[in-house]
């Protein structure tokens, strides 16, 4: 059986999202097919564990010790939101030391993780993304001509962040600045996009052997102002799947989701966000290639609906 890393942790504030979505992967892996260890990364340390104990992680050739065996990892389930997981940081070491992994490459990844770089990237072919500036920590900011470009209401986050943190909707020219401020801490270049009026929408996607396949349309309703930490994780949201949209644009937001995951060369399990504006356009607005998988997250209840089990899923992504 396939000895299989399922890594959790993170250098980020989205630590203890990526610990719940790892026990669900870890849950559902098939055992008759896979030997599944989990393997936290953070700040303190890369170690396999058990219930029988902690095991270092050596990280020469991502292997640890176990009762004096030798245990050689043959595929890693990365489940780390941020760094190191989402910013191809984490898929260019196993590249190094050999070891196949279930998400977009090294280069993807990055690309993915920031926003900005990513929507101006798919601009180029012909994606519909939101109207956005790129403001980096060495530039003078000029709130005019911000507010010119993007107009208000706008939204400021960081364009390397998720899970909601960092995120402002700026209504007034005075919280722009505070907002800017409040993404910095957050990430490492900050975005100011256009806010586009509309219907919050997700669809899930991911590869097997028979090409890119996408998951039923979810619908985000949120009691706040928009889907924030505590819509997603805190039960301040409603999600509706299949969401209620009429067929023809459910096709199009479906048929828009393989196109991206193909533009790019995706692997793995993807969510890819949109706004569906009054002409019934989805408009890009972020992609997501290590999605929340605990029991709160969309993907599982997207899997559900499509009366597909996760186990399969995952032996499909794996195998």
């Amino acid at each position: 059986m396939k000895k299989v890393a399922v890594i959790e942790g993170g250098y980020s504030k989205e630590k203890a999202i990526s610990v719940k979505s790892a026990q669900t992967i870890f849950n559902n892996l098939d055992r008759t097919k896979f030997t599944p260890t989990r393997v936290l990364i953070d700040e303190n340390e890369w170690t396999a564990y058990d219930e029988e104990g902690r095991y270092p992680i050596d990280k020469n050739d991502f292997s640890f010790i176990k009762n004096n065996l030798k245990v050689q990892f043959e595929y890693a389930f990365i489940v780390i939101h941020g760094t190191p997981g989402e910013d191809g940081k984490l898929q260019g070491y196993l590249d190094m030391v050999g070891i196949p992994y279930n998400t977009s490459s090294a280069a993807i990844t990055a690309l993915t993780f920031q926003k900005f770089h990513c929507n101006q990237f798919l601009k180029n072919f012909r994606i519909n993304v939101p109207e956005s500036l790129l403001i980096k920590t060495e530039e003078v900011i000029n709130e005019s001509q911000i507010i010119d470009k993007v107009k208000l209401p706008c939204f400021v986050k960081p364009t390397d962040g998720g899970s909601s943190f960092g995120i402002t909707k700026v209504k007034k020219d005075n919280e722009l600045l505070p907002a800017i401020k409040e993404a910095f801490n957050n990430g490492s270049e900050v975005i100011v996009e256009e806010n586009v009026e509309g219907r919050e929408v997700t669809c899930g996607v991911y590869r097997d052997s028979h090409g890119a396949k996408a998951l039923p349309v979810t619908e985000i309703i949120s009691d706040n102002e928009y889907f924030d930490y505590d819509a997603k994780y805190n039960g301040k949201s409603k999600e509706v799947t299949p969401a209620e949209l009429d067929e023809q644009t459910t096709i199009k937001i479906q048929s828009l989701t393989k196109e991206i995951y193909s533009i790019l060369g995706m692997k793995g399990i993807a969510r890819i966000d949109y706004i569906v504006n009054k002409d019934k356009t989805p408009i890009l607005i972020e992609i997501n290639s290590v999605p929340g998988m605990s029991k709160e997250s969309i993907i599982p209840q997207m899997i559900n609906v499509q009366n597909l089990k996760l186990e399969k899923v995952l032996n499909d992504i794996i195998l």
